[in-house]
């Protein structure tokens, strides 16, 4: 399957500010992507269905900060897409209570553009 085949996707955004270290930033990264696979299965079967008979594709951007992080679960949801912030339990590198991540999606590859399009990959 080549990359125009390709018609969803699930973004995961990450906060820049944050200087996690690589293990920690892929634990964080999974949590995101498992969340909202799981809560799209649920509510919005259609998206889930078809990004998941196409192999999953993720991508995974990073934001300055939290409040770009809110501000791109807004948008997110204004345009009806799943979304999941991750809160860190704070056992390692960061305090309790942390957000660390933003997954949206999986849903059409034009819609998620609308709300993550612009931000750079990680």
């Amino acid at each position: 399957m080549d990359m125009e085949e390709f018609k969803n996707k699930l973004v995961i955004v990450v906060r820049n500010d944050l200087k996690l270290s690589p293990g920690k930033l892929s634990v964080q990264v999974a949590h995101a992507a498992v969340s909202c696979a799981l809560s799209a299965k649920r509510d919005k079967d259609r998206y889930f269905k078809n990004w998941y008979s196409e192999g999953q594709k993720k991508v995974v951007v990073k934001a300055k900060d939290l409040r770009e992080l809110y501000e791109l679960k807004v948008i997110a949801e204004g345009l009806d897409l799943t979304t999941s912030l991750i809160e860190d339990a704070g056992l390692t590198e960061v305090p309790p209570g942390t957000v660390t991540c933003l997954g949206i999606g999986p849903g059409p590859n034009a819609e998620v553009d609308k709300v993550t399009g612009g931000l750079p990959l990680l």
